[in-house]
This record gives structure tokens, sequence and C-alpha cells, in this order.
């Protein structure tokens, strides 16, 4: 009998990287299949490592059988063991990289103009294009990316991924087949490829590797052809849980307990791609018991919530924010997530909604937490409700985490000497990531947010009454303790999660 001994606890990335090949009878699809890299044969015992909670007995006993020894288990992640398994065991060609290498490259980019309509159809699903997309994503997946960009220039197309919110280039495929390769994605999301003049919205859903995963595509016309962006929403990911967001423990402790009151507006602000929906979806998992009605209306519904309705914003048929808004408050909600207070119109329901006993989440593009109190005022909505339904603005930013594989300690450099206090904030001794094959040799893994908590209380309340600046009233909300974001900033530098460089890029010193 195979042996089912697993820790718990992952084991590193780091600890595959020096995985062979141990046998040419085993392919990757069946590995992958089944969730299981042999490791290392140590006597007759095999260890093999596996993502799987439960592995299929049938595979084990194979194993047993082909190597002739008993099996131990060890935990990794999913991504981690999925790349090793590629590596270690798929042919050459099963990469993006591989594919583009094998193609025959032609000196001159087909334009798209130049190509009839039914020869651009057949060429976009044909095989070498076909794997080639599907490769790209798949790549894009395993890095982690949360966007991919293809850019075409006179040259072809450039490929690139955005991993913890920086751009890093992906292989580029041959120029001669920019034309195919976009009408392909065109017909995946059920885009009219013949549309080259006009912006274009779609969505594929698709499974790659036994995850589910929906993809935003966007096209727009360019001056060499189209550049299209590619949004992945990773289903099998799984949400972030309140504690997983890296809030300092007191702001968790206040954060948890403005989203628990039964009414009132709690609002999370913050630039486009700062994690604030995340942190609502967080925040609704949190406090949802099943006891109470809880309703979300979204532009789009990025992840579903078991047990939760959700109502999509359809601006095309005049399904609005404001109108959407209006009707769920005929459903008897409890609750109600609202993805982006945008007008006057659904800022001035929102606050009705909380005046009559509604638990309001909502986000706002500001750039701190007191300016959402004065946007809100901008947008025609009453300093008394402002004052009497805003319990909480959560102002944040993402930064990327040191990759812990790779981390040295080191001191901080001139520029940042420049721009803030280093040793009186405690910052004399820092880390920074040197570069390693697990983080692409970026010197960073993964990312965490900083945040700032302002908590209304009545001292508060009186200067919005009186229609005071945001400058006046971050002034009071400091006195009265609040961390700002780049105190927070700090905070995560000083621990050793992040670097100053990426606190001073998204925080103001």
């Amino acid at each position: 009998m195979a042996v089912a001994d697993r820790p718990d606890a992952h084991h590193s990335a780091s600890e595959l990287l020096e995985v062979e090949r141990l046998t040419t009878a085993l392919s990757a699809d069946w590995l992958e299949q089944y969730g299981v890299l042999p490791l290392r044969l140590e006597g007759d015992l095999l260890v093999v490592g596996t993502w799987m909670d439960r592995v299929e007995p049938l595979a084990l006993d194979d194993l047993r059988l082909l190597f002739g020894a008993q099996v131990s288990l060890e935990r990794y992640s999913d991504h981690d063991l999925r790349t090793a398994i590629r590596r270690v065991y798929a042919p050459e060609a099963a990469t993006a990289e591989g594919v583009i290498a094998g193609m025959t490259s032609e000196m001159r980019s087909a334009d798209a103009e130049e190509i009839p309509l039914d020869d651009l159809l057949h060429l976009a699903n044909e095989a070498p294009v076909v794997r080639l997309v599907n490769l790209l994503l798949i790549e894009a997946l395993d890095s982690r990316a949360s966007d991919v960009h293809l850019e075409g220039y006179q040259d072809g197309l450039r490929v690139r991924y955005r991993v913890d919110g920086v751009l890093q280039n992906a292989p580029s495929p041959p120029p001669h087949l920019t034309a195919a390769i976009i009408s392909r994605l065109k017909i995946m999301a059920e885009l009219d490829i013949a549309e080259r003049r006009l912006p274009q919205d779609g969505r594929i859903r698709l499974r790659l590797q036994n995850r589910q995963v929906d993809v935003r595509v966007s096209t727009v016309p360019t001056l060499r052809g189209e550049s299209v962006v590619l949004r992945l929403l990773d289903k099998e990911r799984g949400r972030i849980s309140l504690v997983e967001l890296g809030m300092a423990a007191d702001t968790l402790e206040l954060f948890t307990e403005v989203v628990s009151r039964p009414h009132g507006i709690v609002l999370v602000t913050g630039p486009t791609g700062s994690g604030k929906t995340t942190t609502l979806y967080a925040a609704v998992e949190m406090i949802r018991t099943g006891k109470e009605k809880i309703l979300t209306v979204e532009d789009p519904v990025e992840y579903e919530l078991a047990g939760v309705p959700q109502v999509p914003v359809n601006e095309k048929v005049g399904m609005t924010f404001a109108g959407a808004l209006r009707a769920l408050l005929r459903q008897d909600p409890d609750i109600i997530l609202v993805g982006e207070i945008r007008d006057a119109e659904t800022a001035q329901i929102a606050t009705q909604a909380a005046l009559t006993g509604h638990l309001v989440l909502s986000t706002l593009h500001t750039n701190d937490s007191p300016t959402a109190l004065t946007r809100l005022l901008d947008l025609d909505v009453a300093a008394y409700l402002v004052a009497s339904t805003v319990d909480a603005v959560l102002a944040q930013r993402l930064v990327r985490v040191i990759c812990p594989s790779c981390k040295v300690e080191t001191t901080p450099d001139k520029a940042a000497y420049r721009r803030i206090d280093v040793a009186g904030l405690g910052l004399s001794r820092v880390w920074k990531g040197a570069g390693c094959e697990e983080c692409r040799h970026t010197g960073y893994r993964g990312r965490t947010g900083l945040y700032e908590l302002l908590v209304m209380d009545n001292d508060l309340r009186l200067e919005v009454q009186k229609r005071r600046g945001s400058e006046e009233l971050r002034t009071m909300a400091v006195a009265k303790g609040m961390r700002t974001l780049l105190d927070d900033g700090v905070r995560a530098a000083r621990d050793g999660v992040t670097t100053i460089d990426e606190v001073l890029r998204v925080a103001r010193a």
C-alpha cells in the first residue's frame, strides 16, 4: 500500500527547483490529471508532491508499481507543482516560447486589412494559433498575472503580463501571426472579427488545466492594428479573507467592528486596481451568517458569492447603478454592496438606504480617506446626511511583497533618506529581494495592502456638517490616532514585508 503521511503545511516552491525527471513512462498530462509529481527516490521510498486533498488510489498504485517503491506524499501549492511538472516532464514545445520558436517566421507582418475575411477566419482556427493562444493564457495564469496586454506595432505583436501590478515582457509571436492571434481572441470572446475601427468588449469563459477562468476582453484600434487587453479572473484561486489582506491588528479589529454594525455606510477608496472589491468581498464573507439578506450591484460581477444575489450593471439597456440600487431596496435587503458610487443619484440613494436601516458597502475613487467625505459633498449629498450615515472610510493601496526565497537584509539608499526620516522611523535596517527563479528575478512575489482607516466620531461628524476641507479633516483624524497610508507602509517595511521603494511608490511622503 502507498504511504499517505501528509504534513498539513505546504512545502516551499524552492524545493522544486532541483527536481529532475525520474522516468520517461510518465507524461505531464497524466501527472497534472492526478495532481502528483515524483520528487526523489530514497531507497525503497518514492517521495511524491501533490496539491490534492485526496490523491486517486489507482494513481498511487501506478507509481508504486512503476518505481517498485512505497509512496510518501508531500504537500505543495497547485501553482508551484504545475509549473514544476511542465518544466520537468513537458516537451519543449509545450511552452509558448517553444511553440513560437518552432514556427516559421516571415519577413513581413501581414496586415489584417490585407487578408480576406474568410482566410482570416481560417487562420484563426488553425491548430498552431489555437495552441499558442491557449499556452499564452496558461502561462499568464501560472505567472499569477492579472492582465495580458497584446499591442500591435510595425514589427509585430508585443505581449506583456501584469504580475503583482507591474508589466513584464512575455514571448512575442511571429509577426505574420498577429492578425490571426487577435482574430482568434475575438472569436473566443464572440466579437466581430471584421470590425477593426471601433472598440469592442467581450468575455471568454474557459477551462484551463482543470481551472475555471473568466477572461474579460477589451480591444481598441491603434495606429498599427489593434491593442487587446485580457483581464484574467481565476475562479479556482479563491477569495482572500479579511485576515489575509495584510491589515495591522488594530486596523483589522476596528474595520471588523464597523462592518458588523446593522446600518450605515462603509466606503473603501483608492485608485483602480488597488484591491477595493477584494476587500468588500472579504467583508461580506466575514459578516454573513445566513440569517440576513445580502444583495450586490456591480459593474461587472467579478466573482460569484455563493448564496448572494448579484446584479450586473448593463447601461445599454438602462440598468444603471442608481436604477439597480433603487430596485434592490424593494427586495427587503439587510446589507447592500454597491460596486461603485460614481454619480450624484447613486450617492443620494445609498445615503438614504443607510438612513433607513441598511448597511451599505461601496467604493469611491479618491486618494485618501478624508477626501471621500468631501467627494460625497461634491456629489450634492447633504452635509447632514454624510455626517449621519458614513461610519468609516478605508483607503488602500497594494504593494509588492518581498520574495521569501531570496530575502536579504540591506540598508536604505540615498533616495529614501531624501524623501523620509529613515532613522526617526526606525528604518536603518530593511530588507529586499535579491532575485531568484521563484520571483522571476524581480525580488517580489505576491502583494499585500496598505490601509488608512478613518472611523467617524461625533467631532468628525460635526466638522463634516460644517463642510470642512479634506486637509482639515485629515489633521483631526491623525490627531485622533488614524494611521496614514505612509505610516502603514513604514510599518510594513519595518516588519520586512515590503520595501521602502514600494511604499514610496504608492503613498505620498
